[in-house]
């Protein structure tokens, strides 16, 4: 299995050299979105518009609000306004299918944003989500390294909820097997949702009497979820989460999360911008600058890939995200318990 790491500094610098105007034709690119009620989208698609737009190209996108019958409707409606370049976040691994057989049939190159499409005729974009799984993994596990511990797993129906465990469970895995940590509670969320992660802490909490010592959560929304759940029980104990959420950043400085993984939104919507700008030029997927190949998910399917690398934030290290733009001084640091970083 063939991992790729990319350092964010590559992604960072830009894809220069591409002329997505080349031919002296504006192109339009489409954008399906699998659902934009989360928070992170919204700074997805800001750095998005920029970067298309600043390559001469228009942006054209559609909310699939978390149907995939939906999002393939919305597809066949960008294809058919003419869109030179797609980029998709899928809300369904398998039910995309179609939309991608589609797209090639008409010649429209395809970024699979974020979320793993296993076609080879698409081109991925995401951070290292195995990573991210090692990270919260890890960082939870250094402020509690034995003892009961639940997982929060994102929705059964998206890649990137088995990337984040497998990631969780290369740090954790040996001492699972030696029994140093009992997972006693392990969820899918349907859709990623909050209330529905909150709905899953209450009944593990419930089966267990309360004794759950750990917490790792795949994502920021849901780990809001299991912190409402915990503090009605009055328990603090630690929970991993990912995103950047500012919610969440505010969580890790009041003390009842332990780390988001950061994944700058700016600098993934940039970078697809930049690809799809390119690849609607007529650039090869394989020519795309950084570009590596990733076999890493269920089929195995071969796929040109870049995965950017995330940043974890914790009371270490919150200035970070505070200096970076991210988050303000005072959104990061209100009622911030003391020693945390930037407050």
């Amino acid at each position: 299995m063939n991992k790729l790491i990319l350092a964010a500094a590559v992604v960072a610098a830009g894809f220069t050299g591409f002329s997505a105007v080349a031919d002296g034709h504006s192109k339009s690119i489409g954008v399906s979105w699998a659902s934009f009620q989360e928070e992170r989208w919204k700074i997805d698609e800001a750095a998005m518009v920029a970067a298309i737009e600043a390559a001469g190209n228009t942006y054209v996108s559609a909310d699939a609000e978390s149907s995939s019958a939906k999002q393939l409707t919305d597809i066949e409606a960008l294809i058919t306004q003419g869109v030179d370049a797609l980029i998709i976040n899928a809300w369904d691994k398998d039910a995309i299918a179609p939309a991608i057989e589609a797209a090639a049939n008409e010649g429209i190159p395809v970024v699979g944003y974020d979320r793993l499409i296993e076609d080879a005729r698409t081109f991925y974009l995401t951070f290292d989500n195995v990573g991210v799984g090692r990270i919260i993994a890890k960082s939870v596990q250094a402020v509690q390294p034995t003892g009961n511990y639940a997982i929060i797993k994102g929705d059964a129906g998206d890649p990137n909820a088995m990337f984040l465990l497998q990631g969780m469970m290369e740090v954790i895995g040996d001492d699972v097997a030696s029994g140093k940590i009992k997972i006693v509670g392990e969820s899918f969320t349907d859709s990623w949702k909050p209330e529905n992660a909150q709905k899953n802490m209450e009944q593990i909490l419930t089966a267990n009497d309360n004794n759950v010592d750990a917490v790792l959560s795949e994502n920021d929304g849901m780990a809001g979820g299991v912190v409402a759940a915990l503090s009605a029980q009055g328990l603090v104990i630690p929970v991993g989460g990912q995103d950047g959420d500012l919610a969440a950043i505010n969580r890790v400085a009041r003390g009842s999360q332990t780390v988001s993984v950061w994944k700058d939104a700016r600098n993934l919507g940039k970078a697809a911008g930049e690809i799809a700008s390119a690849l609607a030029n007529g650039t090869a997927m394989s020519d795309i600058e950084g570009a590596s190949i990733f076999d890493g998910g269920e089929k195995g399917i071969a796929i040109n890939a870049i995965l950017m690398e995330p940043t974890p934030l914790t009371r270490d290290n919150l200035s970070v995200a505070i200096d970076g733009g991210h988050i303000s001084k005072a959104q990061a640091c209100a009622g911030a318990i003391n020693g945390v970083d930037g407050c």
